[in-house]
């Protein structure tokens, strides 16, 4: 078997028996190396050589995670719960408890597609949103399975379909490579190309919307880190909180857009500095609110750092480039049979690494050349290359677009990244990207 495939099934099994995610990208790196012809010393070297491809992101999660509690101390979170619930009121499942509901789900909705055309800030505004609104989103018993869903949709159906922000980066990627592997295509054709599997995306997040997770869920209340440190607040701390927060999205914006670097780990600073300087976060207690708010992202960063390694060994075993002409051996000619296994290597490989924008330099190599052979419209192997890129971004352990939501959800300990958020999105999106893309690959 395919190193890539063993190593992917070894960690989503481990995964799904809740072995700590890191444990289980660790013992399936091993594995897949081994089986891709790696020695054991070679392996764990790779390994090694791997894990700080993603130390950037790492240390973004918890910067976010110090700068998210250090906010705490503005009131802000007691501030958002106070104005929510004088919106909700106490009088069970009235026609109000439902308008809040949907407004909330609204807002963070709208802020999760934002964050990746309007104002492209990625994952970076999770931490700061999220964990403040648990107590809220307890109140009005909303199943955070349904949230995971929906943040998971916002950082993902934009940079599929949207041509700005992280969107128009994805479909210059999808251009280059596929230029360079011998079709050249507009820019403009590829919104209109993966209009239908967009259309996949929101047929799932419906699902999940009215029919999945519709009903109430209860959950503990408890503390969220750092919150029970919160003071009480003011008009003037809630205008340094809100000062803060502009600020560390301009520093990261204009840090991405305007020099081309990552701007998170920055941005969290700037943020951290005008609540120090302003008095809200104490010269004696910066050290402990800091480190607290850390901890609260420890787990988000050691999975993306084992990630990394994760992805060097595939790499290394050279199983990713064979899994691909594998599937392409299988086709014989045959379009819907081909389209179906291009999607479900796209799938394989991107779950593995964890990065549709990663996935494209690897299958448009071949996937090209294997299009304009069985005849496929150049429409169509946009929307091929297209999908099988973003498959697996929505359901891998090791995604962004799955690590992002659980490090908000999960600030209460009340949220477990793989059953409430890697299987829901799983299910909600990969599913229907699926059939909607070999739809597209044979209409269009």
């Amino acid at each position: 078997m395919n190193a890539v495939v063993i190593a992917v099934i070894v960690m989503l099994i481990l995964s799904l028996l809740r072995i700590n995610v890191v444990f289980a990208l660790v013992v399936g790196a091993f594995i897949g190396g081994l089986s891709g012809g790696l020695d054991v010393a070679t392996t764990i070297q790779t390994f090694t050589d791997g894990l700080g491809a993603n130390a950037n992101v790492a240390l973004s999660y918890a910067m976010l995670g110090a700068f998210a509690v250090a906010l705490s101390k503005t009131g802000l979170p007691d501030a958002m719960v106070s104005g929510a619930i004088k919106l909700v009121g106490r009088e069970g499942e009235t026609k109000r408890k439902t308008l809040s509901k949907v407004l909330i789900i609204l807002m963070i909705l709208i802020m999760a597609i934002f964050s990746q055309n309007v104002i492209p800030v990625h994952i970076a505004f999770i931490p700061v949103l999220i964990p403040p609104l648990l107590k809220v989103l307890n109140e009005l018993q909303v199943d955070r399975r349904l949230i995971a869903t929906v943040l998971t949709f916002g950082l993902i159906t934009p940079y599929m379909f949207l041509p700005v922000g992280f969107g128009a980066i994805f479909h210059e990627i999808m251009q280059k490579n596929m230029e360079e592997s011998g079709l050249t295509v507009s820019l403009a054709d590829i919104p209109t190309a993966m209009a239908i599997p967009a259309l996949g995306m929101i047929v799932g997040l419906l699902i999940a919307v009215f029919f999945t997770y519709r009903k109430n869920r209860h959950y503990e209340t408890r503390e969220v880190v750092g919150q029970e440190m919160s003071n009480p607040y003011t008009k003037k701390t809630l205008s340094i909180a809100i000062i803060s927060i502009i600020l560390s999205l301009s520093v990261q914006l204009y840090l991405s857009q305007k020099l081309g670097v990552e701007g998170m780990i920055f941005g969290a600073l700037a943020g951290l500095i005008v609540l120090y300087i302003s008095g809200v976060l104490k010269r004696k207690e910066a050290d402990f609110v800091i480190t607290n708010g850390m901890k609260m992202m420890a787990f988000i960063g050691f999975v993306m750092i084992t990630a990394s390694g994760f992805a060097s060994v595939l790499k290394e075993t050279g199983h990713v480039e064979r899994l691909v002409e594998d599937g392409v051996n299988l086709i014989n000619g045959n379009q819907a049979i081909g389209a179906l296994l291009m999607l479900l290597v796209g799938l394989l490989v991107t779950m593995g690494i964890g990065s549709s924008f990663s996935t494209i330099p690897i299958i448009t190599t071949i996937f090209v050349p294997l299009c304009l052979e069985l005849g496929f419209s150049p429409m169509a192997t946009i929307a091929i290359v297209g999908t099988a890129s973003a498959l697996g971004d929505a359901g891998s352990p090791a995604s962004d677009s799955t690590l992002g939501p659980t490090s908000g959800l999960s600030a209460d300990g009340n949220h477990n990244h793989i059953w409430d958020t890697c299987v829901p999105t799983f299910i909600h999106y990969n599913i229907p990207l699926i059939i909607f893309g070999w739809i597209a690959a044979i209409i269009l």
